[in-house]
């Protein structure tokens, strides 16, 4: 996976080169930036010494030797050369692309500082830019490798991810031996021994042992999750303290991991209106800056200032409005808000989705599996004079023992989550349509519905027929126990509720949200859920294909609707909803229909996703914000309109704002990763 990962990188870095010209740093990494940054610093140092200006500031005379009065310039050529480079290739690769930015500014400022320097060297009257240029280019480098430690930081959610599995896994032989290979190397149906502590290497099913396994890099679940024979195990999680024998079933790009890693390169990648915007903005304020630049020089040329003060001017100009903060913005905002959702279990296919969650007013969930556990549950009891309610579930449990119908399975499970013990019946009988029967000792043991009272001609007594009544009411299913001729208890059962559904429809309330339920189940159930949870509206006995109508009806109704369901029939009804949401993917996470899907069964991912959503959008908007004010501030002052009372910028100065303007874009979008996600519980 490791291999295959990095191949994929590559690839994706050439695209990155021959398809988006107008990323800056398109093939550069922070390390480059922090090399050049010290030759740069280390070779400007006697540059400013020997420069005339600081000279006469801090009025001192720099040591001569032969050659020395050549220095500044042979200095500032490498500077310019080898520091300026990284600058001059970004600008060609933007202007072949025919989308002018920040590189064609830092060009145009430090090639016009450059040329007019050399010219002044060659009898052009005026004095020489070097250290200016000098500085500039550091101080340029300097920001650049402050602002690619930033973004490194927001995209290694893929490497992250990639870390996750192994190097090498122990896969056992036909023989039983143990041999040693690469993870990538596993196929489907090899058999690999996983030690406690060690990392699983690849999906699979557990064929001998038994422990527990940290899953909460992958679906955000913090409590370890107990594993036998049968269960299945994701790559990428660690085990804990038994060891296991896994069979692989996925690898590589087909695994849970290899799906979320994908996922999380599509979001970082997939359009969005904010960075639309912000790339409009970046190349109208490149076209400013080339007007503002040309209209400084040609003012200040007018004047009798000297030659080399206009083109300070303009290089300065050039500088301050390279729209930098402009280009980070956003993309660092998306970056880490995508990081920071796939860490909790939220991975988000389509960016736009994730943008439009913030203006959700209305979440159509669906009922089964979704809200609930879609599956029975024992959710009542009543028991008659006399009888002990454990013991009633002991024999109730016994009797269903063998029956696959989920009111049997939910039984069995009620009662062994109650640590009850079972009694030992003997010649079972099934009871068609009406229930089943086995014997203990003398005593004739039987369980059913309504049929089996009607059959036997028993009738309950009054606080166990009050009970089951109301259960029915609430669209509950009421199964009695029968010893010989006298109904013991009763158990109502219903599709049992999640806890954490509770929280979501509460939360979503005091976020001003809308909660809607559609299901398939009879009014009267779906009208009980609604009313244990709060729900604002509920459209009942709907079958599959209708659901779609109905989100459609509520978004004709002027609603901004998001539709929560478990991807399976509801794929029409989450397309149709204007954000898509599918629930409890698992590890299945290559859900086409849904743009963001959630790794666990918790409707509480749904608010956690529009906390995230209306965060961030409040971080791109203080980036826009600070980005584009800072530079109206900035560019007048630079191109000198305060020159008359003596405050005027140096280039260096206007680079130091400039890189300053971008790290704090910088930090202000790492402030997102403060957001606490967990608290919704």
């Amino acid at each position: 996976m490791h291999h295959q990962h990095s191949d994929h990188e590559h690839h994706h870095h050439q695209q990155d080169e021959q398809h988006d010209e107008h990323d800056a740093h398109a093939g550069h990494d922070a390390e480059m930036f922090r090399s050049k940054f010290w030759v740069a610093l280390i070779l400007t140092i006697p540059v400013v010494v020997y420069a005339d200006m600081i000279q006469d500031w801090f009025n001192y005379t720099a040591p001569t030797f032969p050659g020395s009065d050549w220095m500044p310039m042979v200095l500032a050529t490498i500077i310019f050369i080898y520091g300026g480079g990284v600058f001059l290739q970004g600008a060609r690769h933007e202007i072949q692309g025919r989308q002018p930015g920040m590189m064609t500014l830092i060009s145009l400022a430090i090639v016009v500082a450059f040329g007019y320097s050399i010219a002044t060297e060659l009898g052009f009257p005026g004095e020489t830019l070097y250290w200016e240029l000098a500085t500039l280019v550091t101080i340029m480098l300097l920001g650049h490798w402050i602002e690619m430690r930033a973004i490194g930081r927001a995209q290694g959610a893929l490497s992250e991810l990639a870390k996750l599995l192994p190097d090498m896994a122990e896969r056992i032989g036909a023989n039983g031996e143990i041999e040693q290979v690469p993870a990538n190397e596993l196929e489907t149906g090899d058999l690999v021994l996983v030690r406690p502590g060690a990392s699983v290497p690849a999906d699979g099913v557990v064929q001998q042992g038994q422990s527990s396994v940290n899953e909460a890099m992958i679906t955000g679940e913090s409590v370890p999750v107990s594993k036998g024979v049968d269960d299945e195990v994701i790559g990428g999680t660690v085990n804990g303290e038994g060891s296991l024998r896994v069979e692989i079933t996925k690898t590589g790009e087909n695994s849970a991991l290899g799906g979320i890693m994908r996922l999380v390169e599509q979001a970082q990648q997939s359009g969005s209106r904010a960075q639309a915007l912000a790339d409009r903005v970046a190349g109208w304020l490149t076209y400013v800056a080339l007007t503002a630049g040309a209209i400084t020089l040609v003012v200040w040329l007018l004047t009798d200032q000297p030659s080399s003060f206009a083109i300070e001017r303009m290089v300065t100009v050039l500088v301050i409005a390279c729209p930098h903060a402009l280009g980070l913005a956003i993309p660092l905002v998306i970056s880490i808000s995508t990081t920071l959702s796939a860490r909790q279990g939220l991975l988000v296919r389509d960016r736009i989705a994730l943008e439009q969650a913030r203006k959700l007013d209305t979440v159509v969930f669906d009922k089964t599996g979704t809200l609930t556990h879609g599956e029975m549950g024992v959710t009542n009891t009543s028991v008659a004079e006399g009888v002990d309610l454990n013991e009633a579930l002991g024999l109730i449990a016994s009797v269903e023992g063998d029956s696959e119908h989920p009111i049997a399975r939910a039984v069995r499970s009620y009662a062994s989550e109650q640590g009850i013990s079972l009694p030992e019946l003997t010649d079972f009988e099934s009871l068609p349509g009406r229930g089943v029967q086995a014997w203990l000792g003398g005593q004739r043991i039987a369980a059913g519905g309504p049929r089996l009272l009607e059959a036997f001609g028993i009738e309950p007594d009054s606080n166990i027929q009050a009970d089951a009544a109301g259960w029915g009411e609430d669209g509950k299913a009421a199964i009695y126990l029968l010893v010989d001729d006298r109904v013991h208890a009763a158990f109502g059962l219903a599709d049992v509720i999640r806890q954490e559904s509770y929280d979501a429809i509460r939360r979503l309330t005091e976020l001003g949200v809308r909660s809607v339920m559609i299901t398939g189940d009879s009014q009267q159930v779906a009208d009980s859920v609604a009313r244990q949870l709060g729900i604002d509206e509920v459209f009942a006995q709907v079958l599959p294909e209708h659901k779609a109508n109905h989100v459609s009806d509520l978004k004709e109704r002027g609603l901004t609707v998001a539709m929560v369901g478990d991807g399976v029939n509801d794929a029409p009804a989450l397309v149709t909803a204007d954000v898509g949401i599918a629930i409890g993917a698992g590890t299945d996470v290559a859900i086409e229909s849904a743009g963001i899907i959630l790794v666990r069964n918790d409707p509480r991912d749904v608010v956690r996703i529009i906390e995230l959503s209306r965060a961030g959008y409040r971080k791109m908007i203080q980036n826009l914000v600070w980005a584009t004010g800072y530079n109206a501030f900035a560019m007048p002052l630079a191109a000198g309109v305060l020159a008359p009372i003596g405050i005027v910028l140096a280039p260096a100065i206007g680079a130091i704002l400039m890189s300053a303007s971008t790290v704090i874009v910088a930090a202000n979008a790492q402030l997102l990763r403060r957001l606490d996600l967990e608290h919704i519980s």
